[in-house]
């Protein structure tokens, strides 16, 4: 609905798009609900090209202006404004034991029914604990597939969130896709780098091989995942360089780029 604001606002308007949906749809409404995930699909669509056709475009990555490019938006409609976090607070104890952290929403596209999967074959190599931290839809599903040596913390707040990310070895990040994937910069202020595979969004917010690992298949995730845990110098290494590179993204940094493009949206304005 926010992207059809053009349609009952008279004013100017500035689209933040996080990540275009494209093939998420058909992940979320597949089987029976297909003509569902077509519908929706094409209404997205047509809202950033059609009802958005006069307004700016706030894309939050390289990919996600790459997406909106894909589907038809002018490429001088958009502009780059990377996420951004607040200034780091005192760093807490890493984990003595192997901990492995895993962030996000418990939805289909975050695929963390593959990461249990691949902890089967982690969990011989390094031992210790993988902890799911979030709440949603698919919890209950996953519970039932969970080994040994797995934790859902459900919802937690920020300041035990920030906890854990100073606790943990590695961030494992398994997502199909993402805008940005905040909670990646959130662990590299606590040098803690990521694996993730080599996805939209993701390899804008992983540097491969400085900040973290961008896996190009299961069986690469699963390895990088092994090596890193069995290497605490590289472990370290990658932290330092992931809270270096994290430092370019802060909150005010954020709010001040996106000060200057909602007023070049005001300026730009004809009614």
């Amino acid at each position: 609905m926010p992207y059809l604001a053009p349609m009952w606002h008279r004013g100017p308007t500035l689209c933040l798009v996080n990540h275009v949906h494209t093939d998420l749809w058909q992940m979320r409404f597949g089987g029976p609900l297909a003509p569902a995930a077509r519908i929706g699909r094409r209404l997205e669509h047509w809202a950033l090209t059609g009802a958005q056709a006069r307004s700016l475009m706030v894309a939050v990555s390289a990919s996600t202006a790459h997406a909106l490019r894909a589907i038809g938006v002018e490429r001088e409609r958009i502009r780059v404004v990377h996420n951004g976090v607040e200034e780091p607070g005192p760093r807490a104890d890493r984990s003595p034991e192997p901990l492995f952290l895993a962030v996000g929403r418990l939805v289909e596209y975050k695929r963390i029914d593959l990461l249990l999967r691949l902890w089967e074959r982690v969990r011989p190599v390094t031992g210790g604990r993988l902890l799911i931290v979030g709440d949603g839809p698919e919890r209950e599903r996953l519970e039932r597939l969970a080994g040994p040596d797995v934790e859902f913390t459900g919802h937690v707040s920020d300041a035990e969130k920030h906890r854990l990310l100073c606790a943990a070895w590695l961030l494992v990040h398994p997502s199909a896709v993402e805008g940005w994937g905040l909670v990646v910069t959130e662990a590299a202020t606590r040098e803690t780098p990521t694996i993730a595979f080599d996805v939209p969004g993701l390899r804008d917010s992983v540097i491969d091989g400085e900040t973290g690992v961008l896996a190009h298949g299961e069986s690469s995730f699963a390895a990088a995942w092994c090596t890193l845990a069995l290497s605490a110098h590289r472990r370290e290494l990658m932290g330092k360089a992931a809270r270096e590179h994290a430092a370019r993204y802060r909150w005010h940094r954020t709010v001040r780029q996106f000060r200057a493009v909602a007023a070049e949206a005001v300026r730009g304005w004809e009614p």
